[in-house]
Order: C-alpha cells, then sequence, then structure tokens
C-alpha cells in the first residue's frame, strides 16, 4: 500500500492497491484483483458501530447488483479487525465485497482526513438518525437518536467497537477506479451522502 497522502484523492491520482482480511468471509480482498476483473467502486467507511455504514451497506444493495451487470465490482472496507467484522456480517451479509481494515492505515493512504464532532456535524448527525428512525417508525427521547437508531438491527456494541467510536470521526469516501488503476471520480465527506444515478458513474469509467 502507498504511503499515506495529505489529501483526498481525485481524478487522476493513482489508487493506492491494499489487500485486507474479508469481513464477511475468510479470505482477503486484494485491490488489484478487484481491478484486474474490471473498474471498481470503492466505499470507505467508518467503524461497524457507526449505524449509517451498516444501513449504508443494505441500501448499496440495487446499485451494486446494476453496476455488476455493466462489469464494475463494488468493494467496501470498514474499520474492524476480521474477527469483529465477520461475527457481525454472519447475520447481516453483504452483497458486495468488504474489507476489514483494523486501523485506519488504508483511509489515511486515500487521503480521507478524521474530522472534529463540531456542533454543526453533530447536529446534522442528530438529524439524520431522527429522520431514519422515522422512516421505520421509531420515536426516541431527544438525545436518544443515535443509541435508538444502533439498536434498530440488533447492533450489540463491542468494546471494539466503542474504542473506535472515541476516536476523532472518520470522514467517509468513494473512489471510482479504472482498470489502469486512475481514480476517475471520489466523494469525500463527514457524513455518508447519496451516489450519483449509476448512469452516471458508468459514464466515467
Amino acid at each position: 500500500m502507498a504511503d499515506a497522502t495529505r489529501r483526498p484523492l481525485g481524478p487522476g491520482d493513482p489508487a493506492p492497491d491494499f489487500e485486507l482480511p474479508a469481513a464477511d468471509v475468510e479470505g482477503t480482498v486484494a485491490l488489484g484483483e478487484c481491478l484486474a476483473r474490471g473498474p471498481v467502486l470503492l466505499t470507505m467507511l467508518r467503524g461497524l458501530y457507526c449505524p449509517f455504514c451498516r444501513r449504508q451497506i443494505s441500501q448499496l444493495r440495487p446499485t451494486c447488483e446494476t453496476l455488476r451487470a455493466a462489469g464494475v465490482s463494488l468493494v467496501g472496507v470498514v474499520i474492524a479487525s476480521a474477527e469483529r467484522a465477520r461475527r457481525y456480517f454472519a447475520h447481516f451479509p453483504p452483497c458486495f465485497p468488504v474489507a476489514a481494515a483494523p486501523d485506519r492505515a488504508v483511509h489515511r493512504a486515500y487521503g480521507l482526513p478524521e474530522v472534529t464532532r463540531t456542533p454543526g456535524i453533530q447536529q446534522e448527525i442528530l438529524q439524520r438518525a431522527v429522520e431514519q428512525l422515522r422512516e421505520v417508525g421509531i420515536q426516541a427521547p431527544p438525545g436518544q437518536e443515535a443509541g435508538a437508531l444502533n439498536r434498530t438491527d440488533g447492533f450489540d456494541v463491542t468494546s471494539e467497537d466503542q474504542a473506535e467510536r472515541e476516536r476523532p470521526l472518520q470522514a467517509v469516501g468513494y473512489f471510482l477506479i479504472g482498470r489502469d488503476r486512475v481514480v476517475r471520480w471520489a466523494r469525500v465527506d463527514p457524513v455518508i451522502t447519496p451516489l450519483p444515478a449509476v448512469g452516471d458513474l458508468l459514464s466515467m469509467v
């Protein structure tokens, strides 16, 4: 894997290679092997403690299937040990390969920053939690929305999850990478935002 960069990677940058333990099955996930089969949309998420990241993995299923039909692989990275990740994904299997990164080295290599939890970001996270709880018909006491959202899928926070949650907030990112290992498109954000239309993504590979 390449050395960490000081800025998020963007179009024209070479994508750092990695080989990491698979998060859902025995074995590994290697970016180079995925790129040998075609372009890759790399989805870099936070630790499993993040309910928005766990929900994103499940919500990407239609996108995953559409991209796969067009010859583009969706690959994810979560910050967790392989043991912890496999315990979780045994109950919630993803539709695409997900790698377990036990630290933030791969995220740093792609230039994803750590973010201070400012009042503005905290408010945005809270608002998103309220919206997602509303979607599933759940109301929570003020200030407890994030915890309530965590419980909607029966998630059990471990000491590993808690330790990751107490670190600075990890920004998330998407990187569309061509078979030549060059980034075609990227989005980096402290919170998860919707992807562009699949047709727009496909037009860039």
